[in-house]
This record gives structure tokens, sequence and C-alpha cells, in this order.
């Protein structure tokens, strides 16, 4: 199936488908009852999922949309149309520093670059978050995210993970949780494309154009990234595919393909090497694909056949043998999600139906004995109701989404040294076997002025 076909089938899915307030004397946001209606700022208000995700919002009968930021002018106007009474700016540092009294919570809907200066600084103003995956860009931010969630134990945090409100994502994790097919032997996980030069959210050969979009404020566009030339489509979307902006597909979809293995087994905290495969040449400006990553994990837990777990993420159609899976014959859904166990193979399709393999026979997931029930789930509405103090399931907060997003990270960014394991030690942030991996990988130089904020 076609990668662009694929995603398209993913959105039209998704869009169908926790902490509550803290008593701890801290700052928080105003919203603090269900009686108040929770005040939001949308920054990325259109691009390619901000307006799904202002609208969702917009959608909870107690949240009202009361600021608007976007470095597109015309994209702004379009939002405004939605939201007359809202405020506008272009520069999200200018919302914080002049209307941060007007709103409880923020969307960040922003390229991937961007995440952790805006993240951080709403964190530091003491506001709840929704926020697009990946979590964030850097290696580097991971830290900076989990220093502020200590910092703002208040603040309710929600992930762009919205597959994860289907029921049947929700019931292979109870599955796995349960221990149904014994102990865990490994992961796979991979999705179809990208392809260079795709149309929709990919581009490696666009051409310099000196000419910004009048409507376009590039320079806020760079925000922490060095100033470079401007190349024609490269926002709002053909940004992904490269290294200064993006994380590649591996990157884009690593939360929908990764979130099962997380949210069932929480041995798995940071994974202490990483090897990507590439038979490309290494890009200094793009991301390369296709790549084969494994991760491996230590682990010390009767839920796992050995003292290591391996999850092997793959990109661009690229499968694991049936023989890899044990299962009878190979998978060819270009999207999918595998758990290979002791006692049986539980397989999650781009949809979230489950199927599980045991002696050589396919079951069903959601029919399996011993499951609980599992609701209808809003994922945007839940944040919503957890800002207003209302505690529903909640899926995905920030505390996981950085376990799924620093095994996205690795992978995408273990392509610059193709066929070495890196060894990583988050707690030093260094791959201990390779100076100039943790020169290149880990972080960034921020831009004068777009620094994410120290919070904690």
């Amino acid at each position: 199936m076609h990668a662009i076909q694929s995603r398209r089938r993913f959105l039209q899915s998704t869009a169908a488908a926790g902490l509550g307030l803290s008593a701890l004397g801290l700052p928080r946001a105003r919203a603090a009852s269900p009686n108040d209606k929770l005040r939001v700022l949308s920054i990325g208000v259109v691009g390619t999922i901000g307006r799904s995700d202002r609208l969702q919002v917009a959608g909870h009968p107690m949240a009202e949309i009361v600021g608007l930021c976007d470095v597109d002018a015309d994209y702004l106007a379009q939002a405004a149309q939605d939201h007359p009474k809202a405020f506008t700016c272009r520069d999200y540092r200018e919302a914080f520093a002049k209307h941060a009294d007007a709103f409880d919570a923020v969307i960040v809907a922003v390229p991937d670059h961007s995440h952790a200066p805006i993240l951080l600084t709403a964190m530091d103003h003491h506001k709840h978050i929704y926020g697009q995956k990946p979590l964030v860009h850097q290696l580097e931010e991971l830290v900076m995210i989990e220093r502020a969630l200590k910092a703002r134990p208040q603040l309710v945090t929600q992930l762009g993970n919205q597959r994860m409100a289907g029921a049947g994502r929700r019931a292979a994790v109870e599955i796995l949780r349960q221990g149904q097919l014994g102990k865990a032997i490994a992961a796979y996980a991979w999705l179809g494309g990208p392809v260079p030069n795709q149309p929709v959210n990919y581009g490696m050969a666009l051409k310099e154009n000196p000419l910004v979009p009048a409507s376009l404020d590039y320079d806020l566009w760079l925000g922490p990234c060095a100033k470079m030339p401007y190349y024609d489509g490269l926002a709002p979307a053909k940004w992904r595919s490269w290294w200064d902006f993006g994380s590649n597909g591996q990157g884009d979809f690593g939360c929908h393909l990764l979130d099962v293995v997380f949210f069932s087994y929480d041995e798995l905290m940071s994974p202490v090497a990483v090897k990507t495969d590439c038979p490309q040449t290494t890009n200094k400006m793009f991301h390369v694909t296709p790549c084969r990553s494994t991760l491996v994990y230590e682990v010390n837990s009767d839920k796992f056949a050995g003292k290591t777990f391996p999850i092997h993420y793959y990109s661009s159609s690229q499968l694991p043998t049936a023989e890899q899976l044990r299962i009878p014959a190979a998978l060819t859904e270009d999207i999918m999600s595998v758990v290979v166990c002791e006692g049986g193979t539980l397989a999650i399709e781009l949809d979230g139906r489950p199927r599980i393999w045991r002696d050589g026979k396919v079951e069903e997931g959601l029919r399996l004995p011993g499951l609980p029930a599992f609701p209808p789930l809003n994922h945007w509405h839940a944040w919503v109701d957890n800002c207003l103090g209302k505690k529903t399931e909640l899926r995905t907060p920030f505390k996981d989404a950085v376990r799924m997003t620093e095994a996205t990270l690795l992978a995408v960014k273990a392509s610059r040294f193709p066929g070495q394991e890196l060894l990583w030690d988050k707690s030093k942030l260094a791959f201990t076997n390779s100076p100039e991996a943790t020169q290149t990988l880990v972080r960034r130089t921020y831009r004068d002025g777009f620094a994410p904020p120290q919070v904690g």
C-alpha cells in the first residue's frame, strides 16, 4: 500500500477515535474545576495537524480557543475565522510575554525543531500542554523535559498520540501486561515510506528560492536553527526529511508504532545500545532512507525471556521474516507493530486491530477472555477533562512520551553512523564508545533568543 494512502487511512481512523490537578500549593492554570472553561492558546494553527488538533480541542464544551499563534499570516487569518474573539500573534514568545494571563493551556503543533523551546516555555509559565509528536528533536531535550516535569507536577501533558485511544491498542497493552502470551522476546515495528520527493510530507530536492512567501515569517519559522536560505515548499510540510528540522518517517510515526510496547512494559526505561543500518551514504542535510534500527534494553524481570530486550524499528516497508515473528507466513501490511513472546505473537494493525498467533492459529485479540471493557475515549477531550480536574484515562502523558521519543530519536540519529553499534548512557547524555557520535547527535546550538528555558 502506498505510504500516502496509509497516512490518509491513519488520519481518518484516528479522528474517530493521567494526571489531574494537584493541591500542592504551586502556581497552576486558572481552570481548576469542571465549572471553569479551559482557555487554550493554539500554536501552529493549520499546518499538517494544527487545524485538526485545534478543532478537536475546541469541540469540548468546556474548552475555548482564546489565542492563536502562527508564523504564517494566511494560516492565522484562516484560524481567526473559526475563533474571532481570540487574540493573534506571529511569535510564540510574544504570546507568553503579553498574554500569559489569558490562557491556561497550550496546543503545540509546529515542526519538530521548535517543539522543545515552546514546550519548555509553556511549562515555565505553568501551562498545561498538548504537544505534537515526536515530543522533542534533540536527545538532550528529553532530559530538559523530564526536569521540567519534576518541577511542574501539577501540569497535565499529552502527546499527539491519538491512535492509543482506540480499544484495540488498549486491549493489546492489557494482553501483554497480563502476561497472556508469556515472556516477551522481542518487538518489531515498521512503516511504509518515505520515498524521496514524496509530495505530502517530505522533500529532498527542493529548489532554493530567495523569495519567501509573503505570508511566512521565515526567521520565526527557523526558530532555534541557524539561518539558511529558504527552499520552495519547505514550510509548511516538506521539512520532515531535513536533518535540522524533522525526524523523517521513523520520527513522525514512532509514538504510533512503539506506544503499545512502552505502555506494556514499564521496565523499558532507556536503551543501552542502538544500531541503524542504511544502504545509502549519510547526508549532512537530510535523513536517509530506508533504515533498519535495533535498540537494546537491559531488563531484569520475569516478564522477559532474557536479560536484554530488542526493539527492531524499520522504515520504507522493510519487513521482518515469518521466522523472526514466529508465525506461519510473513506479514505484508506496510505499517504494523509486533511483540513476539514465548507463548505467541501479538500484531497490531494500522487501525489498532490486535491479532494473535498461537500454535499456528490466529485469534482476534479483542475477543480474548479476561479483558476489561474499553469504553470510547476521545483523545483530545481526555486532555481537556484532566486539565479541568476530571481524572480520566490519559494517553500519552509526557512521562511516557519521553521513553517513546528517546527510542525514536536514537533510531533515527544513529543513521549518521550506519552499521555501528552505539552504546548509549542517558545519565551522561553520551555514547560511551563514540565521542564523535556524542558531539554530533545529542544536542544542538540554539540561535540567540530561541533557546528553551531551563525549568527546574
